[in-house]
């Protein structure tokens, strides 16, 4: 293959890895995606003001996990099953309900306004040590017995969610 292909060739898939970063960067960025309730038909054939529903779906995200580390003293490294690490949110709501007024034809509404949270978690892991202690200077080098240690790494869940309830003038 001549030189001038092969760079052609080169700056084609440099152009296209480009293009295809690009557009992957938005999806990839976002935490929440926005789920519209379209109701504008359930109006028209009710006769009637139905609630403005619109919702948000998140996109949970994998972390790496913190790998095996060597403790000394073990013969089996500490974490040998490391926990993961995700992160993603709860789901969110936007509600608003008419409220007809008691006096006059207008209308007021009742909200509630509860935005995705961001939610981390850590699945469970594994802490195993052998029924071996490690070869020391004493004993020719052997290792000696010792009860085997099994521990188990505790997952865990963190959140902070909110909400806003409110009633207001107009829709």
């Amino acid at each position: 293959m001549k030189s001038t292909t092969r760079r052609t060739l080169a700056a084609v898939v440099t152009g296209v890895a480009a293009a295809v970063g690009a557009a992957a960067s938005p999806a990839a960025a976002a935490r929440a995606v926005p789920v519209p309730v379209p109701l504008g038909g359930a109006e028209t054939a009710l006769g009637m003001e139905l609630p403005e529903v619109a919702g948000e779906l998140p996109v949970p995200t994998p972390g790496a996990p913190e790998g095996p580390r060597y403790v000394e003293g073990r013969l089996l490294p500490e974490r040998t099953l490391p926990q993961l690490p995700v992160s993603g949110g709860l789901p969110g709501v936007d509600l608003r309900q008419p409220l007809p007024q008691v006096l006059g034809d207008g209308f007021d509404h009742a909200a509630v306004d509860a935005p995705a949270a961001e939610l981390r978690t850590l699945a469970p892991g594994l802490s195993l040590d052998a029924p071996l202690s490690a070869p020391g200077g004493g004993g020719f080098g052997l290792p000696t017995a010792k009860l085997p240690q099994v521990g188990v790494l505790t997952p865990m869940v963190q959140t902070v969610p909110t909400a806003d309830l409110g009633v207001g003038r107009g829709l």
